[in-house]
């Protein structure tokens, strides 16, 4: 008899040991993956807007994004992100004393964008998630793509740019981005974080704007050529919206155009020709988020028994 209890007690002492095992475990686990939605407003930085040059002030826009991340180092993530954002410009905000020519230019964009970055904490990621640091600052690089669709505003309307080649060229509607930036994270629960970040992106065109050659002069014969034979006149209109360069009417004066050889303004240079003051045009987001990290025991414990106090700190 004394054995049978024996036997007994043995058995059900290692039954709860495996519970409570299994309970304090799920709690242990190393959360490789997790994912997170963000937005925030957006600044574009171009031929049409400069903020220290021209005290223009920040004209946002905005950004939302859906990323992806895997722990593979002690203090590093890789990162997936997709993004959508809109970003805009226009030359008539611009100081008084700055000394700018009013172009009476703008431009509106709403892009897709995509990226594969990597990330490094300042303390370490890869732990099991009770122990997450409640503060952890990263920063980040990465390269992707994004889609460039510029429209203007006309006459209340809005014309989409890059099919009238407004600077003779048709450019790539996809350009490479470079992002960068640092974050700061917040633990807020045992799956749950809380973070945000500044991310500007380097791209390698000067087309996000539709605008980058200096002036018309290069090919300001094409543009009136389309204009006279009526096959396509929006390309001179919309090439040239400076005051000076427009007749009563509104319309290109095309005899001023010619007697100046193009000299009408259009924006600060191509890069690639290695011009003065060109430079590429980028994008800036400031962006706040919330994170999940995925595991086995989050499907099971945090939304299955839906477990309260989301915003416990642990």
């Amino acid at each position: 008899m004394s054995k049978k209890i024996f036997f007994i007690t043995f058995f059900l002492t290692c039954i709860l040991l495996q519970t409570f095992g299994q309970g304090f475990n799920k709690y242990r686990r190393e959360e490789l993956w997790s994912f997170s939605l963000q937005g925030g407003p957006s600044q574009y930085f171009g031929d049409l807007y400069a903020l220290w040059q021209y005290k223009e002030g920040v004209q946002p826009d905005y950004y939302a994004g859906f990323s992806a991340r895997y722990t593979f180092g002690t203090n590093l993530k890789v990162r997936g992100d997709l993004g959508y954002y809109q970003i805009s410009g226009q030359d008539d905000h611009a100081d008084p004393k700055s000394g700018r020519v009013p172009r009476n230019l703008n431009f509106r964009s709403k892009n897709w964008e995509t990226a594969i970055l990597i990330e490094y904490y300042l303390k370490p990621v890869k732990k099991y998630n009770i122990n997450r640091d409640f503060f952890n600052p990263y920063v980040f690089l990465g390269l992707g793509a994004s889609t460039i669709d510029p429209y203007t505003n006309y006459k209340d309307n809005w014309v989409a740019l890059r099919p009238l080649r407004t600077e003779n060229e048709l450019y790539n509607n996809v350009v490479v981005i470079m992002p960068m930036g640092i974050g700061l994270k917040f633990k807020a629960n045992l799956y749950l974080d809380l973070f945000i970040e500044g991310n500007y992106r380097f791209t390698f065109s000067d087309y996000l704007d539709d605008v980058s050659a200096f002036d018309i002069s290069g090919f300001y014969e094409e543009l009136i050529e389309d204009y006279i034979s009526g096959e396509n006149p929006d390309r001179l209109r919309l090439s040239v919206r400076q005051e000076r360069f427009l007749l009563p009417n509104g319309e290109p004066n095309i005899e001023l155009i010619r007697n100046t050889q193009g000299s009408a303004r259009r924006g600060s240079g191509d890069p690639r020709l290695n011009e003065p003051g060109a430079r590429y045009d980028g994008y800036f987001t400031l962006s706040a988020g919330a994170e999940i990290n995925f595991s086995y025991g989050f499907w099971r414990n945090w939304i299955f028994q839906r477990r309260g106090r989301v915003f416990r700190n642990w």
